[in-house]
């Protein structure tokens, strides 16, 4: 059965946002700013990770890792800060 979980962070003024849905195969989806920029797959329980880029001047990529089992999570990489956990988000 296929469920979506949903992951929010605030960075250097921007709004990065990642949709992980499970099942046999596992979709992320990251939203920056609310425009899809990252999209991937993964099978079963390994681990993705989803480069982007905020839209800066110059654009600074940044990443989002996520991982669909046991309990889906998200962790947000930036070179410019430690690795941050995704706060869940209930809708």
């Amino acid at each position: 059965m296929r469920r979506r979980h949903h992951f929010h962070i605030d960075h250097a003024g921007h709004s990065v946002s990642a949709t992980v849905q499970t099942g046999h195969t596992a979709v992320v989806e990251v939203l920056v700013d609310g425009k899809e920029t990252g999209y991937a797959t993964t099978h079963a329980d390994h681990p993705v990770t989803v480069h982007v880029e905020l839209p800066t001047e110059p654009p600074t990529p940044v990443s989002v890792r996520a991982t669909a089992r046991p309990e889906p999570a998200c962790v947000f990489e930036s070179p410019s800060a430690a690795p941050q956990p995704m706060a869940p988000r209930p809708y």
